[in-house]
């Protein structure tokens, strides 16, 4: 066989002539066929698309941390500052929020300080840039040896990204992005800086952000001051805060400080014979405590926040609050006569007192902030009863009737719904001023229905009453849900002669500017069509009416009211410079019995106003001209009975009688 026709041939070409079946077609000229190119291998594609995501993912990371991630985050004071809330005479009455000083340098504080934390918190902070491998698989071995999680990897740097940037999930996602970040921060900060700011916003209990206001708070000196043990305690303090704090655990505190004295030795900061001989740091006693929390720092804490820019350090605020009026407030409340109705339910009352302004100068939301800081004076909203015919009677005044104006007191039915009187009497034709005082519902309903039930809720819209409210025939009893501030201050409407009246707890300005300045928009009260007529029929109320046991020695404007099965029992009025709401009633919203408008109410009212006129001593702002206060009813005298028994019987006690009677006159000249 010849050598070209053997196995390293075909057709007698030799294999290394023939051509490459793998190869590309390649055109032949003048065959008119079309160059085709190889398809590229799909893992080449693969990791071509993976470089490209890689790359894009990079980039949005980059441009998301120039945009939302500014390096001077952590040098910045707190969105929400601490705020100091004062009464209008200065008196610390409330702090709220968390407090964060300015900043700190790493390089002007002692030595020691900062080398406690890196000691205790990332020992190889000035060899790694951003993670240390090394410190994780450390903490991976230790958790997995305690079965829990008992030491971190994070790095001073991965913490600083987590407090200044990023939330506190615990999530992969959120481990990337703190590692990102880290990066980030060691590529454009010296180590100095990332301390400095990792100093001045960590977080050490108690409120407190920054090593500047933990030294303040715990030890009441500078950071730059601190000594060996302090520094210990506070860094040790990193690990958790809450838990930690000196003030609530000093024992935990100062086992942590020892442990972090032992991480300094063993880095060879501090001798080992220092460390045993340092004593254990305590936190210096705070001899003035002020409250977190009060019915009145409550609700004007809001405004107050956003009143006033991010500030370093704790904003003093001064509200419309008077410590004097206050503490009237919270005794009058804490005296009234409200038992127990059931083994777990007691009565609740609520006080709001503002001035004829909207200046809020004492708020009572309960019988007790400690057991129940839900507050019924601003946060409730409960039936008003008799207290919202405020509004038919000013849509009547405001329709022309008169007080003088006669209405028929005699049973009505208006689709289906008949009102009863609450004493049972009907008393025909009688006019609004007695229809007003001895609130009678059969009267209201039709005055209601006669102007116009729409006339009434402008009415009480007009005065402030902003809660929602039902348009059936029910509405003149006061069957529409509201707050006793926003009743309260449709009645300081009244005693001004202006509205709306937008009660407040923040002087404007910071300042008390009076009527002049505050009374700039909204309405006034026609004074002869309007404003006079009722001032006459609440000087009724509570002179003649339900209201009597209100009544003081200066002239008094106000209204009971009671909801339907005595549920809420509620008694607001003015006089002097001060408008006053009082409610009456339980959380689980059963009957009060026998209590109404006009019993506890109504004293807890008058309990609260004696004193405090005597104390606040301000005239109102004056009345109409054509209003003239009336004058007040002629005590009831009572005859003096004759005892039954005969004279001689008592003969034998008059020394006792005229021991006792010399006794009250000493009582009596020892009080004036």
């Amino acid at each position: 066989m010849a050598d070209r026709d053997g196995i390293w041939s075909r057709g007698g070409v030799h294999v290394e002539e023939l051509p490459d079946p793998f190869a590309p077609v390649v055109a032949q000229p003048g065959l008119g066929a079309e160059p085709v190119e190889a398809a590229p291998k799909p893992r080449r594609r693969r990791r071509r698309i993976i470089v490209y995501a890689i790359a894009a993912v990079l980039l949005v990371t980059l441009l998301w941390l120039i945009v939302t991630a500014p390096l001077s985050r952590a040098l910045q004071p707190l969105d929400d500052p601490a705020l100091l809330l004062l009464s209008q005479e200065g008196i610390p009455i409330a702090r709220r929020g968390a407090i964060k000083e300015a900043p700190v340098e790493a390089s002007k504080l002692d030595p020691l300080t900062p080398a406690a934390f890196v000691a205790i918190e990332d020992r190889r902070f000035y060899r790694h840039w951003g993670i240390d491998p090394r410190a994780i698989g450390r903490a991976m071995v230790a958790n997995m040896s305690a079965g829990g999680v008992r030491q971190g990897g994070s790095t001073i740097t991965q913490q600083l990204a987590k407090t200044s940037f990023l939330s506190n999930d615990r999530s992969i996602k959120r481990k990337a992005q703190e590692v990102i970040i880290a990066f980030w921060l060691e590529a454009w900060l010296t180590k100095d800086e990332i301390l400095s700011r990792y100093l001045s916003s960590v977080y050490f209990g108690d409120g407190v952000y920054g090593l500047r206001a933990a030294a303040k708070h715990y030890f009441n000196r500078g950071p730059d001051q601190l000594n060996l043990a302090q520094s210990a305690m506070l860094a040790g303090l990193v690990q958790a805060p809450s838990r930690l704090a000196p003030t609530h655990n000093l024992a935990g505190a100062q086992k942590r400080s020892r442990l972090v004295l032992g991480a300094m030795a063993q880095t060879g900061i501090i001798s080992v014979a220092r460390a045993r001989a340092t004593v254990s740091a305590r936190p210096v006693v705070q001899t003035s405590k002020v409250p977190t929390g009060t019915y009145f720092a409550d609700w004007v804490a809001p405004s107050a926040q956003k009143a006033f820019e991010a500030e370093f350090g704790e904003v003093r605020v001064t509200t419309t609050l008077d410590a004097d009026l206050q503490r009237l407030a919270v005794r009058a409340v804490g005296r009234a006569p409200i038992g127990a109705f059931d083994q777990d339910e007691r009565a609740q009352a609520a006080l709001v007192a503002m001035r004829p302004d909207g200046r809020v100068v004492a708020m009572v939301g309960g019988r007790s902030y400690q057991d129940s800081p839900f507050n019924r004076a601003t946060q409730a909203r409960r039936q008003p009863g008799s207290a919202f015919k405020l509004f038919v009677y000013l849509a009547a005044m405001r329709a022309g009737w008169t007080p003088d104006s006669i209405i028929d007191d005699r049973p009505v039915t208006i689709g289906g719904w008949t009102p009863v009187n609450s004493d049972g009497v009907y008393r025909g034709p009688i006019t609004l001023r007695e229809a007003f005082a001895r609130s009678s519902n059969a009267a209201t309903v039709r005055l209601s229905e006669s102007v116009g039930r729409a006339n009434v809720l402008r009415a009480a819209r007009e005065l402030g009453i902003s809660s929602p409210l039902p348009g059936g025939p029910s509405v003149a009893l006061g069957s529409g849900a509201v707050s006793l501030v926003e009743l309260t201050s449709a009645y300081a409407a009244i005693a001004s002669g202006r509205y709306p009246i937008a009660p407040r707890g923040l002087a404007a300005d910071g300042q008390d500017q009076g009527f002049s300045s505050y009374f700039r928009r909204g309405g006034r009260l026609d004074e002869r069509r309007d404003w006079a007529p009722m001032l006459d029929l609440l000087w009724e109320a509570t002179n003649k009416g339900t209201g009597r046991r209100a009544a003081l020695a200066v002239p008094t404007f106000g209204k009971t009211g009671t909801s339907q099965d005595n549920r809420d029992a509620l008694f607001i009025g003015f006089a002097g410079n001060l408008v006053v709401g009082v409610w009456v009633g339980r959380d689980d919203n059963k009957s009060l019995g026998k209590i109404s408008g006009g019993t506890v109410p109504a004293d807890i009212w008058r309990n609260f106003m004696v004193p405090a006129l005597s104390i606040d001593g301000r005239a109102g702002p004056p009345l109409p001209q054509m209003f003239r206060v009336p004058a007040p009813p002629a005590p009831v005298r009572h005859k003096q009975k004759k005892s039954p028994l005969p004279a001689d019987w008592s003969d034998g006690t008059r020394g006792l009688r005229d021991l006792v009677d010399q006794l009250d006159r000493l009582i009596e000249d020892a009080s004036k």
